[in-house]
């Protein structure tokens, strides 16, 4: 009776396994997969593309800005190198003292630079990354698609799967 038993048990085992595979490939042969490049949409895309000159500029502003205050401090720190032997202490404090201020001004002033780059980043790409989550759906939907990964989270993944320049003409469609 226990053999009885285990068999039973066995093929019943044997067949739930089986129909589970079965399942699992049929399923498996009905989900279509895509990848995008989100970079590629960002720095290609006419929005992005946008978005990124307004960030570049405003970037090369802040640093050209910069450029007088790093000068200075250069030339302080040549200063102290050169003449600083023939300095009295005191001299050579004051100097000092000079120099760490103007270098935490200019670290203070950076920090609030990249402050407001971040702000500006939000302000002009959070709206392309919204924009950029419908068409996404939009086109997977077109496609058939059941999953769509970033390309930097797939380690392995053909071309022919990656829908970033469909996804790239109708992002750009979709925000003229």
């Amino acid at each position: 009776m226990n053999v009885v038993k285990k068999t039973v048990g066995c093929i019943g085992s044997l067949l739930i396994v089986a129909a589970v595979l079965f399942n699992g490939q049929a399923l498996a042969a009905d989900t279509k997969i895509g990848v995008i490049d989100m970079k590629q949409v960002l720095s290609t895309s006419t929005a992005g593309k946008r978005a990124e000159g307004i960030i570049k500029q405003k970037m090369d502003s802040l640093q050209s800005s910069f450029k007088n205050e790093e000068n200075e401090l250069i030339t302080l720190q040549k200063e102290m190198e050169k003449k600083g032997s023939a300095w009295s202490d005191s001299v050579k404090q004051e100097k000092a003292a000079s120099f760490q201020k103007k270098r935490r001004d200019l670290a203070v002033k950076q920090d609030e630079a990249n402050q407001e780059l971040k702000k500006l980043r939000e302000q002009h790409v959070n709206p392309i990354l919204k924009k950029l989550e419908e068409v996404v759906g939009k086109v997977a939907a077109d496609g058939g698609y059941s999953v769509v990964l970033p390309r930097n989270v797939v380690l392995y993944a053909t071309d022919s799967i990656d829908i970033s320049n469909a996804v790239i003409a109708e992002l750009n469609k979709a925000m003229k």
